[in-house]
């Protein structure tokens, strides 16, 4: 058997799919996904498909001159193999570049023991804790009114729980949760995430303003690095702190509850090297008795399945799933993961539960890797952190 599972070949692609309108926020604009597309294939002739984020560079680079070297001395049951030797390769040093390039293959991996093995990856994982997963509906507008009729669309598809994108200014940022609350009432979830772009003097000011709206948490309201000022910040907040960008790896996460900087953790495949350090990530934060929720960066078919067959098996992932998915004009699978009220379906099938569309995934390739952190209407603009 073991010989069966060895990786014999892998090939890959960076596709780009559109999206239906473009999304904008405080941190850019963006357009569509660049996502790196992955194939392993076994000795014994199973494939397993994988996934990441493809926005700059350096992730196809690292993808093909360390991770796929390694993946070939590899079977697909080894991708905590994979990932030590990746990082030992030097990466220790520079984990954030490792993380994407890996979780691609490592998730292609899992996906091929998973068919070979006949079972869904949550079955690999120690079954499913639940089978339906609650999505939060992401909301990207600035203008209140523009924001209350996306929301009051959602209400009328199911959804009941919503996400802000917010960081542009003290008064637009109050006026858009003082809309979104209005049109939602007292019951339903709100979340906020400005993106780093507070001071920490400002997100005190903020959430103390904010604290009328009974916001579910604030995402990220510090800069990445400042895990000192997001505790001291949680102290004092009267609105949960949630870390995303600062809590990417195992050791990250640890960091931050260590420090006390969290109330809530975003966990991503791909932030955290693969399926199995996320997975990691998630009991790091069960023992601190913390839920975890899913980052949303742009996520095709693949991820969108890697991420409800990892929910799907963490007990403590209660939060409902951040998500674009369905803001995209296109996919690489044969057939598109369904929402419906506001929830989607556990993944019946083997691996990830998902079939990809080959011929789909050659239509969307490309050689351009578009970044989605610039304006391209105003090629003087960046986002600067924190903003005010």
């Amino acid at each position: 058997m073991g010989s069966e599972l060895a990786i014999k070949s892998v090939r890959h692609w960076v596709v780009h799919v559109p999206l239906r309108q473009p999304l904008a926020w405080a941190s850019g604009v963006r357009e569509g996904s660049t996502r790196l597309i992955c194939e392993v294939q076994t000795a014994g002739g199973v494939k397993g498909y994988g996934e990441s984020i493809c926005l700059h560079d350096f992730v196809p680079a690292v993808f093909e001159k360390v991770v796929v070297p390694i993946a070939r001395r590899l079977a697909v049951t080894e991708a905590e193999r994979l990932w030590r030797h990746a990082e030992g390769a030097g990466y220790y040093h520079h984990k954030r570049a490792l993380v994407f390039a890996a979780s691609a293959l490592e998730m292609a991996m899992w996906d091929a023991l998973g068919k070979h093995a006949g079972l869904g990856l949550h079955e690999m994982w120690g079954g499913a804790y639940r089978r339906e997963l609650q999505l939060c509906a992401y909301v990207y507008l600035s203008d209140p009114a523009g924001a209350a009729a996306e929301i009051a669309a959602y209400q009328e598809e199911g959804y009941r729980s919503f996400k802000l994108k917010v960081g542009r200014s003290p008064a637009e940022d109050l006026a858009l949760v003082a809309a979104a609350r209005k049109q939602l009432g007292p019951d339903a979830q709100l979340r906020i995430d400005p993106n780093g772009a507070w001071t920490p003097a400002t997100a005190k000011r903020m959430l103390e303003k904010l604290r009328p709206y009974d916001l579910q948490y604030v995402e990220q309201p510090l800069i990445v690095e400042d895990l000192a000022g997001l505790a001291e910040l949680r102290r004092a907040s009267p609105v949960p702190i949630c870390i995303d960008e600062g809590a990417y790896t195992l050791q990250e996460t640890l960091a931050a509850i260590r420090l006390g900087a969290a109330d809530v953790v975003l966990v991503d495949p791909h932030e955290a090297g693969g399926l199995w350090q996320c997975l990691k990530t998630a009991a790091v934060a069960e023992a601190a008795g913390i839920h975890v929720g899913f980052h949303s960066g742009g996520e095709l078919g693949l991820t969108q399945a890697a991420n409800l067959q990892l929910a799907a098996s963490m007990p403590n992932a209660t939060v409902a799933l951040d998500t674009i998915y369905q803001h995209h004009a296109d996919d690489v699978l044969a057939k598109r993961i369904p929402f419906a009220n506001g929830r989607a379906k556990l993944p019946a099938g083997p691996g990830l539960g998902v079939e990809v569309d080959l011929d789909r995934v050659e239509k969307l390739a490309t050689d351009e890797i578009r970044g989605a952190y610039l304006n391209p209407s105003q090629p003087a603009w960046f986002a600067e952190k924190p903003a005010y």
